[in-house]
């Protein structure tokens, strides 16, 4: 009799202390959940910029860089800086990275941007055919447009009102002409494609330093046919989306992506991007 309630308490005994044994958490398992508890959601900003800060590949160095500072997400929509400006007067980003000066003033100037600042530059390029049927060289790129027009030779436009594609039209403004025939192709795409297509049919087009050192290996048939005058300047600001006028702006992790771009530490990463690869830079630094 004793034998049998013996065995029956140890029994009980023993289910007690596995049961409490099931309940405890490792150390191990203790420490993730206070991990979890502490670790917070990462916000998400959204990022309008051009392409070229994309096709280069100099947001695929610097975005992980933020994140990974801010616990942020960044959401990055690469199209022609037109449509980023126009995606900020409607609230559908919170910070933009463009390079068409005149046109982001106006923007600025709105009220729809506010912490307006300067990047980076780079200058804008003419490329062509390796056989030059229009025979332009130099610098001065309204004579060589002139040239290309009074030839017919092919010129591949971007006609996607990026910035480029902007620099493109003033040169023909300022040249009193308005492009158009067989000889002229828009093929509203990124500067990439633009390039590419450029590049097939062997025609001239106007791109950024930058997207032509990057993509340049693929494109036998282009080099570079006029380069380095005055007004081939070709600069990049970053700015905020007023978030006082529009509801659901990420204001505050807009605010600390433009104190990354301008961040001397961040400037210099921007200055030596692209040296080990191409022999020069992409971008140089050009803080206010």
């Amino acid at each position: 009799m004793f034998k049998k309630h013996y065995f029956a308490i140890l029994m009980v005994f023993m289910l007690v202390v596995l049961a409490a044994c099931g309940k405890a958490d490792t150390p191990q398992k203790a420490a993730a959940k206070d991990t979890n508890k502490t670790a917070a959601k990462p916000t998400e900003l959204i990022l309008a910029t051009t392409t070229s800060t994309s096709d280069t590949g100099l947001l695929d160095t610097l975005i992980p860089m933020f994140e990974k500072q801010n616990n942020v997400k960044v959401k990055t929509i690469a199209v022609g800086t037109g449509q980023a400006l126009a995606m900020g007067q409607k609230g559908e980003a919170d910070v933009l990275l463009v390079h068409a000066p005149k046109s982001e003033q106006a923007v600025v100037d709105s009220g729809d941007a506010i912490n307006y600042k300067r990047v980076m530059y780079n200058d804008f390029v003419l490329v062509g055919p390796v056989d030059n049927p229009a025979g332009v060289s130099g610098q001065d790129i309204n004579a060589a447009f002139k040239k290309i027009a009074d030839t017919n030779s092919i010129f591949v436009s971007r006609g996607d009102n990026s910035g480029t594609n902007t620099k493109e039209l003033s040169i023909w403004t300022a040249l009193s002409m308005k492009p158009a025939g067989s000889w002229y192709v828009s093929t509203g795409q990124g500067m990439g494609q633009t390039l590419q297509i450029a590049n097939e049919k062997k025609g001239y087009t106007l791109t950024d330093r930058g997207t032509w050192l990057a993509q340049k290996k693929n494109l036998s048939d282009l080099k570079i046919v006029v380069e380095g005058g005055k007004d081939l300047m070709n600069i990049y600001h970053v700015m905020q989306v007023n978030p006082d006028k529009f509801k659901n702006i990420n204001g505050k992790d807009a605010k600390k992506f433009v104190d990354f771009m301008v961040d001397p530490k961040i400037q210099e990463v921007i200055a030596n991007f692209g040296k080990d690869k191409y022999g020069q830079p992409l971008f140089n630094k050009y803080t206010e």
